[in-house]
């Protein structure tokens, strides 16, 4: 029997329904939630990323401001704009794009975001409250995740989560989330990367697979057991002269094998992607919640 589909649309449009609320009490309490974008240079896919923050952010009735700078932007005068956004009481979340230029040094930048401002969640201080679980704002594709698979009733507390791929932004990030000791979580995880030896017989231990190594349709039906749960993050773009665009986008999982074996599924696009930005304006709302002296 193929796989449920977890439909990422409808479950961040969920998650929207319930912020507008949060939002409307805001404001009547003063507080219009503000998010600053940063981007830097003409990156495509940084664009697309960008607009569809600033259309979220309008749709939700968020304060947004997008800062767009040019390739050649000196990195001095990035980290002075940080500071005057860090100081600007208007703006409650800070985000700047990634990737960013070549002679700007990303670590330097993200470090000197306040990490009360930090709602992408990569400060080392609000990574160090993620692992130890301390309250803070946690990245937002891992925790877009760990909502898919608890809003679609499968919750990974006692199940072993396999995850294949350990970068700072998914792969690292959503082990430390799924393995606390706190409701949603709970899981035994495995971090699986390119270095790991017989990797399928390690995914096939998964009850759910977290799909995160940047690799076009790389989780193949055999390396999935039977009724798995399996969460694909990967975007990828391929070749495809039939498309009109001459690409399509696909996952890191072979999905039209995998949905055959696999009890529930996520599609690319269309599942993790449209959590990844309701899961900003949820931070950017938590940041604003925080403020000073509301009525």
């Amino acid at each position: 029997m193929p796989a449920l589909i977890i439909d990422g649309s409808a479950i961040a449009e969920e998650i929207r329904e319930e912020l507008k609320k949060k939002i409307a009490e805001l404001k009547s309490e003063g507080v219009t939630p503000g998010l600053a974008v940063v981007l830097v240079g003409e990156d495509p896919a940084s664009q697309v990323y960008v607009r569809m923050k600033g259309k979220a952010c309008e749709e939700l009735g968020l304060y947004s401001e997008t800062i767009r700078l040019p390739a050649e932007y000196k990195e001095e005068a990035l980290l002075k704009l940080i500071d005057d956004l860090n100081a600007n009481p208007k703006i409650h979340g800070i985000l700047v794009q990634l990737p960013l230029p070549d002679h700007i040094n990303e670590t330097k930048v993200l470090n000197r975001i306040s990490p009360e401002k930090d709602v992408d969640g990569f400060h080392p201080v609000n990574v160090g409250r993620m692992f130890i679980g301390d309250p803070g704002f946690l990245p937002c594709t891992p925790h877009g995740v760990q909502e898919l698979l608890v809003r679609s009733g499968n919750s990974p507390e006692g199940k072993h989560v396999v995850v294949v791929g350990r970068s700072n932004i998914v792969g690292k990030p959503v082990a430390a989330i799924l393995m606390q000791k706190k409701k949603g979580a709970n899981a035994t995880v495995t971090v699986c990367h390119s270095k790991t030896k017989d990797l399928p017989s390690v995914t096939r231990q998964g009850d759910i697979i977290i799909a995160a190594m940047g690799v076009p349709q790389f989780i193949k039906a055999d390396m999935v057991k039977e009724g798995a749960v399996v969460i694909d993050v990967g975007v990828n773009r391929v070749d495809d002269p039939s498309a009109k665009r001459g690409y399509r986008l696909v996952g890191d999982v072979d999905f039209e094998a995998v949905k055959e074996k696999a009890s529930a599924i996520t599609p690319v696009p269309g599942g993790v992607g449209p959590m990844t930005i309701v899961m900003l304006i949820k931070n950017t709302v938590l940041s604003a919640e925080k403020t000073p002296g509301r009525k």
